[in-house]
């Protein structure tokens, strides 16, 4: 039996007393249950699949920060994210780039998800080929979310304009795209090293079959 460590325990308290916060009288009640719906779908089922499947401390740290980028912009609209108006301010900016660090992160935490995943699931060993459909892992995603967003958009109209946050930049969606591969390909530039570290101490080195737990069985010879 897998038990959950005092810092998976401490990130989850943390998570859910910053939702409540995010939930208390938010800008926009419609668009803060999308921009939070990711976090209430990961978040128990992340504990759902803890025992069989647990995940690197260092991929529950990121998956922790992301969850914190996107429910702090649900509270206020990623448009009017107070720190986004400060560095705005200060760089002289003709817009709150907070929306733009969302789909960094968006493309720099996926990125190891998808890397412990397939590393772990799937023949594929650390190396280009990793490297690559990582990438594209996140690319897609990011591809798919903007579908998500142009969905909205034609059901709720002129109501969906919080939600989507072009803040009347035409090229809003590639950006977003850019963003989430220039993460996805920083993730991995800088912390291949750290995650492999991480998948070790977890008991699946290299050398560890896919999918394949600590404590497992071992066949005999």
């Amino acid at each position: 039996m897998t038990r959950i460590s005092r810092e998976n325990m401490l990130l989850l308290l943390v998570t859910s007393l910053v939702l409540i916060w995010s939930g208390i009288g938010p800008y926009d009640r419609a668009t803060w249950f999308l921009e939070v719906l990711p976090v209430i779908i990961v978040v128990p089922l992340l504990m759902a699949t803890y025992k069989q499947f647990p995940l690197t401390s260092l991929l529950y740290r990121l998956i922790f920060l992301h969850a914190v980028i996107l429910m702090v912009g649900a509270h206020h609209t990623y448009a009017r994210v107070p720190i986004g108006f400060w560095v705005q301010d200060w760089f002289d900016l003709g817009r709150n780039h907070y929306d733009r660090l969302g789909h960094l992160a968006q493309g720099f935490i996926p990125a190891i998800a998808a890397r412990e995943i397939l590393l772990r699931t799937s023949p594929l060993r650390p190396g280009k080929w990793l490297f690559v459909i990582c990438a594209c892992v996140c690319l897609a995603f990011s591809a798919f979310y903007e579908m998500i967003e142009w969905w909205a958009a034609l059901i709720a109209g002129e109501g969906a304009t919080d939600f989507l946050g072009t803040q009347g930049d035409v090229w809003d969606t590639q950006w977003d795209m850019f963003l989430a591969l220039t993460g996805a390909v920083a993730a991995l530039l800088t912390l291949t090293a750290l995650h492999d570290r991480a998948l070790a101490r977890l008991g699946l080195g290299p050398g560890e079959l896919p999918g394949e737990l600590p404590g497992a069985d071992q066949p005999s010879a």
